[in-house]
């Protein structure tokens, strides 16, 4: 962009506001099982700054609020996620706590991948409402709050910061994208469903794989896909709603119906990070105006993108998401 370009564009409104927790993942070479590994790659990751940064090399104008110890893994976290454009301004520094860790092991079949977390009494766990910055909260200062239900499987703190930031955002008239990412390492499905019950049912847009669907709301798995969306819109009384379906693609619906996706599978070079390039690819087609099918298309094709680059960050653009875009193809579902 040109100076006066970049002027405006830094001055203009943000089309989205993410609020979450960024740790550092540790990752043994290749196919290494943790026991044999003598080095580890370094990686940036929490789903929501890997949303906000698929959004911002979209082409949005993006803000990420976090609590980060301030360190010099708290910085390196900070300074990669800004590095892709997004405003950073809003995290809040402290010198107590710790910068939270997690461990992936890549599996291939017949083992799977596992998780190893280390993120206990991380600075962003024990963010509190006062936290937020109350001058980012106000009408005209953004378009959308996106959060996802991690934030409220890390404790009370952070449930108390999510409400508070929800109702801040509401009452500044912004919409709601809320992601349900249910992490059974974290929270059982029980307390998972209490917890963002309430939030899922009242957001603006909705998102979750169809095992949240089925695991936190107790669906039958015997359901077919559309009619698994007909409960849950029933639930989010016809909002607009997004469910992925794995290796079978994804769907939307709202109260005109609904449409599904579907895909290819691909062999996944870098699995973690696939879901937030989804909804970071199905919001920025949403606030472009379009639609289901269209922004379904954009999600799909940024998740695939993703699942071939290593690491948990998007690292893809808007052309690149089009030219796999522009040959997807659709099914209206009528019901």
């Amino acid at each position: 962009m040109q100076g006066s370009a970049v002027s405006e564009f830094l001055h203009r409104p943000y089309d989205v506001v993410t609020l979450g927790e960024t740790m550092i993942r540790l990752t043994p070479h290749g196919f290494q099982r943790f026991e044999q590994a003598d080095e580890m790659q370094v990686h940036v990751g929490g789903s929501e700054s890997n949303t906000a940064v698929g959004l911002s090399r979209l082409g949005k104008r993006v803000a990420w609020i976090s609590r980060m110890t301030d360190n010099a893994l708290g910085r390196q976290i900070v300074r990669t996620i800004a590095s892709h454009n997004v405003d950073t301004q809003h995290v809040v520094w402290t010198n107590e706590d710790r910068v939270g860790l997690y461990f992936l092991e890549t599996g291939t079949p017949p083992r799977q991948s596992q998780v190893i977390y280390d993120r206990a009494n991380s600075a962003f766990s024990k963010m509190k409402p006062s936290d937020l910055p109350a001058s980012l909260f106000r009408t005209g200062q953004s378009k959308w709050l996106h959060i996802t239900g991690i934030s409220l499987w890390l404790g009370e703190s952070t449930r108390n910061a999510i409400e508070t930031a929800v109702s801040l955002a509401k009452q500044a008239g912004w919409k709601i994208s809320f992601d349900v990412n249910h992490r059974a390492l974290l929270c059982n499905a029980h307390d998972a469903h209490l917890y963002c019950q309430a939030l899922f049912t009242s957001a603006d847009l909705a998102f979750l794989p169809i095992r949240d669907a089925q695991n936190l709301w107790q669906l039958d798995k015997s359901l077919s896909h559309e009619a698994v969306m007909d409960q849950l819109l029933e639930l989010r009384d016809g909002k607009p709603t997004v469910m992925t379906l794995g290796s079978n693609g994804a769907m939307a619906g709202d109260k005109a119906g609904c449409v599904i996706q579907r895909i290819e599978p691909v062999e996944p070079v870098g699995r973690l990070g696939g879901g937030d390039a989804f909804s970071a690819g199905f919001l920025s087609a949403w606030i472009d105006g379009k639609g289901l099918l269209g922004s379904l298309h954009w999600a799909t094709a940024a998740a695939r993108l993703k699942y071939s680059i290593p690491g948990d960050l998007p690292l893809f653009d808007a052309s690149d998401v089009l030219r796999i875009a522009s040959g997807s193809t659709g099914e209206t579902l009528i019901r």
